[in-house]
């Protein structure tokens, strides 16, 4: 008997033969068994989203529907809910096409807005910076007098003969 017999790995799935995995305890040879995918790993669902053409298609196409689970086979082929099929009818009375077509959740913010708050907000701040250099220069010009008053010795003469 050979060692294989022995240890119970021969049969489907035993040894090193591509595609089949190896038995307990058995190193890997040379050639690796295809891997599974993990099951711990799913997967994040995405919300799914359905153009206002397809909705009034369906929608029409479930209105032609006249004998009995119909409309079940419709919905099942096209992988819907019921609720999705009322929702829709009810907005394409509400307002045709026009409803269907209106997206849900916030509405995007014009990017020409966001510029032009950018912009007030830089004209704010400049135009306190200049305030600040006006006030800067009409002290600079204040401290230049007064120097110039102290240093002057003429005008010290001046001052006190009178």
């Amino acid at each position: 008997m050979c060692e294989q017999h022995k240890h119970g790995s021969v049969g489907a799935g035993a040894g090193n033969r591509p595609g089949y995995p190896t038995a307990v305890g058995e190193r890997k040879g040379s050639i690796d068994a295809p891997v599974a995918p993990d099951p711990e790993l799913v997967e994040r669902a995405r919300r799914r989203r359905f153009t206002a053409e397809y909705k009034l298609r369906v929608v029409r196409e479930a209105d032609a529907c006249t004998a009995p689970g119909e409309v079940g086979a419709l919905l099942r082929r096209e992988g819907l809910y019921s609720s999705h099929l009322t929702q829709w009818r009810q907005a394409r009375e509400a307002g045709a096409l026009e409803a269907l077509e209106r997206p849900r959740g916030r509405k995007r913010s014009d990017p020409r807005e966001g510029e032009i708050a950018e912009l007030r907000r830089r004209a704010e701040r400049a135009e306190g910076e200049l305030v600040k250099a006006r006030k800067v220069i009409e002290v600079q010009g204040n401290v230049s007098a007064l120097l110039e008053e102290l240093l002057d010795p003429r005008g010290a003469t001046e001052n006190t003969e009178r």
